[in-house]
């Protein structure tokens, strides 16, 4: 490698370091840093790195991983299994948008290549914007919440045509003909799916069965790196892209009981030259041409989050879900994506598109991107204000409003899906009457003629609780996960001042604390009470006495849960997840080492920056809950528990105060 690649790689991966630290603390996807770093470092801004070859060689194969990646999670039995959603919903999605976009590119002006090109970039949407946001909302298990990450997902799959097609028009742009080049890619895809499809059968399962039987980690690695480029190279002498080959691998990976592993091998390599990729992206960006495009791009961006917003609500409707979720969902997927930026790389390679046309797509996507989280964050209240309620007349649907509710000894149940009929179906054999609330029409219509006294109605309004008579209820249960109605519902119970005990579900325990605060009378968190579920078996299975087991259960339930919150937690928490917040707290185990200020100290007078000590483990022996009198020694390993700043301050004040050994002098 010259110095002159050395450097721009230093340079490119100092800067870009510095982004993410920057972006990760303002809760920012990490690709806009990229493409930030990109902008500022490019020959169009700093000029400290130019748009060299092997800056490119390297963002073509961050593109490569991603797509293996996209394949392990998309094996064919998993396509077949969900065909009704990937080339029903996510394929409609794509295929409108891009023909709505494309024509109106076209009428514009532009060649129809430019316009095919411009309508497939806008199609895309960005999975990590959307998930992260919904889970900080705490919508990701909603029902618009779900539809919007898996037809984000399975856009990345129905994408990959377009992988084909665009290098072909980059030909035929340049040769005049189209028909003749596209049959013969599009048979050359086949015959590549082929050729992967007998490999991966025949070859690449008993490969990694050999390969896993050494119990090599850098063998596995070398081997998976292998492979990948190997299948690339296959598609790229075919005359296709080297992403479309390393796509299929993953695919027939994914169906192999190696999927797993290969994944967390190949994500290092993915996110390090994908980081690149972005770079590269963004030293497209010309920061002097933005006074002159900037207002284009903006009305471009609105108008591209209008038209995704609009086609999506049409096409999930259409597809029988409710207004107001469709309405929501397609707010969510009106984002621009990364996968974008890969099409439109593909485009500027092969001269689809030109550079001007190219920056103002750019700047537009990145604008969108910049703008969703606030669409995300206010979708439930733009969807109240474009959606009116439906009608009883209209639906012939049991309203809220027509519910009859008398006395005041009822429950009141929100959300009747699997939980909430559950409650229901306990209270009915116990004579208890309830009255129960959902946003599903089918689900309401059935339910309702069934016998069951469950109405349509959006229980996070308060005249919906009045309706239903919450005010005079012995219980309202909160029985759906939809975290930012669970508020609203708590704010008015609690400011009419309505005395009615509310008990909440939710997924995990990390709004668990805040809930309570808000008012709630109960929290049931339910992954802890599934831990308890199967804690009671397993301690009833090991010949525990029944009564002590019920003991047990019934301190946890009344001490909230806390021991049950005392976790050893993952150091790369799945998006969504408790382990996902700064704030969750956790266990953490600390040696104290040789020389440290704190030995012959009592735990009781430790400064733990508000830990606590959860456990003590001194000569192999663990003892928890220790004496606040007993003192530390050195080999002790203290087991704490508290939020991570928490931990790293107590972990500075334990270890970074030291004296010197025995021996070592001043």
């Amino acid at each position: 490698m010259s110095a002159t690649a050395y450097t721009d790689v230093v340079t490119l991966l100092a800067v870009s370091v510095l982004a993410v630290v920057v972006f990760q603390r303002l809760r920012m996807p990490s690709s806009l840093g990229y493409l930030l770093v990109g902008a500022l470092v490019g020959p169009h801004a700093l000029g400290l790195v130019p748009d060299a070859e092997h800056n490119r060689v390297l963002a073509e194969f961050g593109i490569v991983f991603l797509l293996f990646t996209i394949g392990l999670n998309f094996s064919l039995p998993q396509i077949l299994a969900m065909r009704n959603l990937v080339f029903g919903l996510g394929t409609s999605q794509v295929v409108f948008t891009t023909l709505a976009v494309g024509i109106g590119v076209w009428l514009l002006g532009h060649d129809p290549a430019t316009a095919f090109v411009v309508g497939a970039v806008v199609a895309q949407s960005s999975t990590t914007i959307i998930s992260k946001q919904l889970a900080e909302q705490g919508e990701d298990q909603s029902r618009h919440g779900r539809l919007g990450v898996a037809m984000s997902v399975f856009q990345d799959v129905t994408a990959v045509p377009f992988v084909v097609v665009i290098p072909v028009l980059g030909a035929a742009s340049a040769g005049g003909a189209l028909g003749v080049p596209l049959i013969t890619a599009l048979l050359k895809a086949v015959a590549a799916f082929v050729l992967v499809f007998l490999a991966g059968r025949w070859l690449l399962r008993p490969l990694f069965h050999e390969v896993a039987a050494r119990r090599s980690a850098e063998l596995f690695t070398l081997t998976v790196l292998l492979v990948t480029l190997v299948a690339a190279g296959v598609t790229q002498s075919l005359g296709l892209s080297l992403a479309l080959g390393a796509f299929l691998a993953g695919m027939m990976l994914g169906e192999t009981e190696f999927r797993h592993q290969i994944e967390s091998t190949i994500r290092p390599f993915r996110d390090v030259l994908l980081g690149l990729f972005f770079v590269t992206i963004g030293m497209l960006l010309d920061p002097s041409a933005l006074p002159a495009i900037w207002h284009l791009a903006l009305a471009g961006a609105l108008a591209m989050l209008l038209a995704k917003a609009v086609l999506v609500t049409l096409i999930v409707h259409l597809a029988g879900v409710n207004r107001p979720t469709a309405v929501r969902t397609g707010i969510v997927l009106a984002v621009g994506g990364e996968f974008g930026f890969a099409l439109l790389a593909l485009a500027l390679e092969g001269s689809v598109i030109s550079a001007e046309i190219a920056q103002l797509v750019l700047t537009a996507v990145l604008f969108s991107m910049i703008i969703a989280p606030f669409f995300l964050r206010h979708n439930g209240w733009l969807a109240n204000r474009l959606v009116r309620k439906p009608a009883a007349s209209l639906d012939g649907l049991p309203l809220a409003s027509t519910a009859e509710v008398g006395g005041s000894d009822h429950v009141v149940i929100c959300g009747y899906g699997r939980i909430g009929q559950n409650v229901g179906r306990f209270l009915e054999e116990e004579k208890v009457p309830f009255v129960a609330l959902d946003m599903d029409p089918a689900r309401v219509r059935d339910a309702h003629a069934a016998g069951m006294p469950v109405y349509y109605g959006d229980s996070s309004e308060r005249d919906i609780l009045e309706a239903v008579g919450a005010a005079r209820a012995r219980l309202l249960v909160v029985a759906h996960d939809d975290l930012s109605a669970t508020r609203k519902v708590l704010h008015h119970v609690r400011s009419a001042g309505w005395p009615v005990k509310v008990m909440v579900r939710t997924r995990d325990e990390t709004p668990v604390a805040e809930l309570f605060e808000l008012g709630a009378t109960e929290v049931v968190p339910e992954t802890l009470e599934a831990s308890m579920m199967i804690a009671s078996h397993a301690l009833l299975l090991a010949q525990v006495p029944a009564k002590r087991v019920l003991k047990r259960m019934r301190s946890a339930q009344a001490n909230r849960y806390e021991l049950l919150q005392e976790l050893y937690r993952t150091d790369e928490p799945v998006a969504g997840s408790a382990d996902e917040s700064p704030t969750v707290e956790r266990l953490h185990s600390l040696e104290i080492i040789g020389g440290a200020a704190v030995i012959g100290r009592a735990l009781g007078t430790l400064e733990l920056a508000g830990c606590r000590v959860h456990a003590l483990v001194r000569d192999g022996e663990r003892e928890t809950a220790p004496d606040a009198t007993l003192s530390v020694r050195e080999g002790d390993t203290l087991v704490l528990f508290g939020a991570p700043e928490q931990l790293d301050r107590a972990q500075a004040a334990l270890l970074a105060q030291t004296r010197p050994a025995p021996g070592t002098g001043s």
